[in-house]
């Protein structure tokens, strides 16, 4: 692993980092408070704590019950502790009726083998008859300078786009991309949104599979989703017989743009053949699951009205379906994300035990809705309870892997802003050295909730505890185990001292964070800053 060098970053830029954090209590303590945070929001009482259940809106209100007796103070809607998401699970209703029409004739579509239609969050009924347009990966970024829509008219029509990214791209930048492909899609007018696969070889699925799966994010019953701009999109999955079909007698063969593709040659876009028409019913499922916020005040006159908000998901993935009689059925999510939220309950009071109150005001953020699409984390910073731009930074606390003593941690965010020198000073003070993403190919920077507030334009950080020390064994046999697995629980050996030094170590950050004299600034050179920070002030590196 390359090690990131912050040292060679100018000093001029480091305006943070020079706040130093009040002596926190003995880890032997702390690490008996984070074992009984997470023995209990892990506990088979709370059936795995997924979004919108009873076992969910227990562990919110004990999470609520710490804050409170810290001191904080509500920060939610309407001065309460909590902020409702409204969720909606949308399914098909029947099965939709599909054809294809081309020159050769108007021939029937069957629904599970030659398209799959998703269930669509915002519009119930879905009838859509339109032709098609191939744009290469579908990616629009002026920051990159691509535009795959180039020479495209995408208006009115369905987008089919490869799936992934052209190579060469950073990875964050490459997983974002991916991302907001939909979103590119309806801004240049599209009806509706596919992706194939790029290689050839590629994997198309069972799309019979994909049928039956439900769709769930935020909807807040007045055409505002989740899936922002792109929610009244018609989404499909083709088979490959199918794709073949739409671009027979179109500029290129479906092969032929997938070669050029592996060549790594990028896909030019043109209009396919034929016209699509697809008439699909959804029916829809709507339920509550609460965010808890809670705010620790600032005391500065000129600084307590910024906020630096730290962030753990309290749901995870609830009861396995399918379990056999007296097999273990329910995910606990111990490390995920139990243990997250515990370091966040943890690090709120080492903040009040200091006797120092922060200068900038702090805002603990307990979210719903990780395992469904980062949705919590987005419904909030769409609908914040505290003004958006007032938001500093933010540390977002996630599945910390606590089966061994870490030395390194992977500090995804914070290379894109001066957040790195609060990162790499709490380090240094702790011994604990900050290296390279050793798996990018994960695309983890796009896959936690700080993502959401990153792309609203909030310089934020992610720890994951590292590879030395033994870290990649386990990382490597934690995945390939109990990640998402029953096993994920109390007795899988979690070392409590690591726990407590990792909240120590995102206690001395935020510290920093929240007594700096100016707030963190994105790099002028980052993407995400570039992309996102608007007219904020940036630093050059």
């Amino acid at each position: 692993m390359r090690p990131i060098t912050f040292a060679a970053l100018p000093l001029a830029f480091a305006l943070i980092g020079a706040a130093q954090p009040a002596t926190t209590l003995p880890q032997s303590s702390a690490a008996e408070r984070v074992r009984a945070h997470v023995t209990f929001l892990s506990s088979d009482l709370l059936e795995g704590r997924d979004t919108g259940s009873r076992g969910h809106e227990i562990a919110a209100s004990y999470v609520v019950s710490q804050l409170q007796a810290l001191g904080l103070k509500p920060g939610g809607d309407k001065g309460s502790w909590y902020q409702q998401v409204p969720y909606r699970r949308a399914t098909l209703d029947g099965v939709p009726t599909l054809s294809f029409t081309s020159r050769g004739g108007s021939v029937p579509l069957t629904h599970g083998a030659d398209v799959t239609v998703r269930p669509n969050l915002v519009t119930r009924n879905m009838k859509v008859n339109a032709g098609l347009v191939f744009v290469g990966y579908g990616i629009a970024d002026p920051v990159l300078g691509i535009d795959d829509y180039r020479g495209v008219d995408a208006k009115g029509k369905i987008v089919v786009a490869f799936s992934g990214t052209p190579k060469g791209l950073r990875s964050d930048v490459s997983a974002h991309l991916g991302q907001v492909k939909p979103q590119t899609a309806a801004a240049r007018g599209a009806v509706g949104y596919v992706e194939i696969p790029a290689n050839p070889l590629g994997n198309w699925g069972p799309l019979v599979t994909s049928a039956a799966r439900p769709v769930t994010n935020w909807a807040d019953g007045k055409g505002g989703s989740g899936q922002g701009r792109a929610a009244p999109l018609l989404r499909m999955s083709f088979s490959k017989a199918t794709a073949e079909r739409l671009f027979a007698g179109a500029r290129q063969t479906l092969a032929a743009a997938q070669s050029e593709a592996a060549a790594g040659r990028q896909p030019k876009g043109f209009a396919l053949t034929g016209q699509l028409r697809v008439d699909a019913t959804s029916k829809w499922e709507d339920f509550t699951s609460p965010n808890v916020v809670a705010v620790l005040p600032g005391t500065d006159p000129k600084l307590s009205n910024e906020y630096v908000a730290l962030m753990g998901h309290l749901d995870h993935i609830g009861v396995r379906k399918g379990a056999k009689p007296g097999e273990d059925a329910i995910n606990n999510g111990a490390l995920d994300n139990a243990s997250g939220v515990s370091t966040m309950l943890e690090t709120a009071r080492s903040f009040v035990a200091s006797g120092q109150a922060p200068k900038r005001s702090l805002l603990f953020l307990a979210v719903t809705g990780e395992e469904v699409g980062l949705t919590g984390a987005d419904y909030f910073a769409t609908n914040p309870t505290v003004p958006l731009p007032r938001i500093a930074a933010l540390v977002n606390l996630d599945m910390p892997l606590l089966l061994y003593p870490f030395r390194d941690v992977i500090a995804f965010g914070a290379e894109h802003s001066n957040i790195v020198k609060a990162v790499d000073a709490a380090g240094r003070a702790m011994q604990v050295s900050t290296t390279a993403d050793p798996m990018p190919e994960q695309g983890l920077f796009t896959r936690s909730d700080h993502y959401r507030f990153v792309t609203r334009g909030v310089p934020s950080v992610f720890l994951m505890t590292g590879y030395a020390n033994g870290g990649e064994a386990q990382w490597k046999k934690f995945l390939g185990g109990c990640y998402h697995h029953p096993c994920d629980e109390v007795g899988q050996g979690i070392d409590w001292e690591a726990a407590a030094r990792f909240g120590e170590l995102n206690y001395r950050i935020a510290r920093q964070l929240a007594d700096a004299p100016e707030r963190p600034r994105w790099y002028a050179d980052s993407y995400f800053g570039r992309t996102f920070g608007g007219s904020q002030p940036k630093l050059a590196r």
